[in-house]
């Protein structure tokens, strides 16, 4: 896989054996030839032996990170081997592979640093209503943050270029990671692009993500957030301090 194409396609898994080998199946299907990396994020099942069955490379993690921790070592792995861009799309099936050259197409022709697969479909109308007030709750805090709405700010269908990726390899938020990362671009004064793609129902297995979690989810993610903005303060502030005594 050592500098083998321009593209990577990273999917982060965490016990998903019964779904990955055909997420994989999927995308080589669509994509014959682009290297397929599987993050396993220490994994109790046979998540990793599937994903090699199916033709993909492992990243098998010594321990379980969270999904912050999986996707940081994938993009990590893949700035040190020369990718240009990496498309993320999620282990359980929900993105369809289909549409990976559709974000792959809104990356590369708006010239921004990432652009987000926006659901629609059988995914988020099948989401817990906790889940999808936060949805709201999340677009409602972003849009001053951001300058600008954002349809979907939990989308795991994600392809970012090589100054994000360059900036994901050495931080990215670790346990809810998309909400963050937005900051983060903003931070970086970097820019992002949505694109409608459907959504699925994940293929097999339960999200681990249940109402009490979803709650756990909005309140951590909030903090998380806040304590950007304050970085993102702190440090403007020390450059005009720092602008003040040039003068």
């Amino acid at each position: 896989m050592v500098n083998g194409g321009r593209t990577l396609i990273l999917i982060p898994a965490f016990n998903e054996e019964a779904a990955i080998g055909a997420v994989v199946r999927e995308v080589r299907q669509v994509l014959p030839g682009w290297p397929v990396l599987v993050a396993d994020d220490g994994s109790a099942d046979g998540t990793a032996v599937a994903a090699r069955a199916a033709g993909a490379h492992v990243l098998s993690l010594p321990c379980h990170l969270g999904l912050g921790g999986c996707v940081q070592a994938g993009y990590k792995l893949a700035f040190e081997l020369g990718f240009q861009e990496v498309v993320r799309i999620d282990g359980d099936g929900q993105h369809d592979p289909r549409f990976i050259p559709q974000v792959l197409g809104a990356l590369r022709g708006s010239g921004c640093e990432m652009a987000i697969g926006v659901r629609d479909g059988d995914a988020l109308r099948g989401a817990t209503l906790p889940r999808r007030i936060g949805i709201r709750c999340f677009r409602l805090l972003l849009r001053p943050i951001l300058g600008r709405p954002v349809a979907d700010p939990t989308s795991g269908f994600v392809a970012v270029n090589r100054r994000a990726l360059e900036v994901f390899a050495r931080s990215f938020p670790l346990e809810y990671p998309e909400i963050e990362t937005l900051v983060v671009l903003q931070r970086r004064r970097f820019r992002f692009v949505e694109t409608p793609v459907p959504a699925r129902q994940r293929l097999a297995g339960k999200s681990t993500i249940t109402p009490l979690r979803s709650l756990y989810y909005v309140v951590h993610v909030l903090l998380g957030v806040f304590v950007n903005i304050l970085r993102l303060d702190a440090r403007r502030a020390a450059r005009a301090v720092g602008e003040t005594f040039d003068d």
